[in-house]
């Protein structure tokens, strides 16, 4: 029982950080680049580096996950504009503040994608301030937008720890 209500606890406390604190621009922009380094992991210049049978079992990794990342963003789209159409949801329709917190916590099978994400962004902008290879500069984008992201991708880190409390 206690398990349970530190879970439901925590679920709620990520799901104040992730709509009501704005922590869903972080992390909607670390999925968004996360997605785009799978897309592109091809032209990464670690893979260049690795064996030609190391390579295709990360494009098929990749290929696997992107579909998960889409999901991801579904949901906290939908828990953001208080539009959830799952079934799960549907059983809250009466209040909309419950079924909106609701969706907004069913991210919490996310967190998983969710911390990679998160990690992959940092490090490629980490990257591409060290390194400038052009990779990581056209991955990245505007280095110097995307360095101010750090803090937020620090935080976010933190709060979506409490998903997990």
């Amino acid at each position: 029982m206690f398990q349970m209500q530190m879970t439901e606890r925590g679920a709620w406390l990520g799901a104040i950080y992730i709509k009501e604190e704005g922590g869903y621009q972080v992390i909607l922009k670390s999925l968004g680049h996360y997605k785009n380094r799978l897309k592109t992991i091809g032209k990464s210049p670690e893979l260049s580096d690795s064996a030609a049978m190391f390579a295709s079992i990360l494009h098929q990794q990749a290929a696997k996950s992107i579909p998960d990342i889409d999901a991801a963003v579904t949901r906290i789209c939908n828990g953001l504009a208080d539009d959830c159409d799952s079934d799960d949801c549907k059983k809250h329709e009466a209040d909309a503040d419950q079924k909106s917190q609701h969706c907004i916590t069913m991210v919490s099978e996310d967190i998983p994608i969710i911390q990679k994400a998160l990690a992959c962004y940092k490090s490629d902008i980490s990257k591409a301030q060290d390194t400038k290879h052009e990779y990581f500069v056209n991955l990245i984008g505007d280095i110097e937008s995307a360095a101010r992201d750090l803090k937020d991708v620090e935080t976010a880190h933190e709060k979506i720890a409490l998903f997990e409390q």
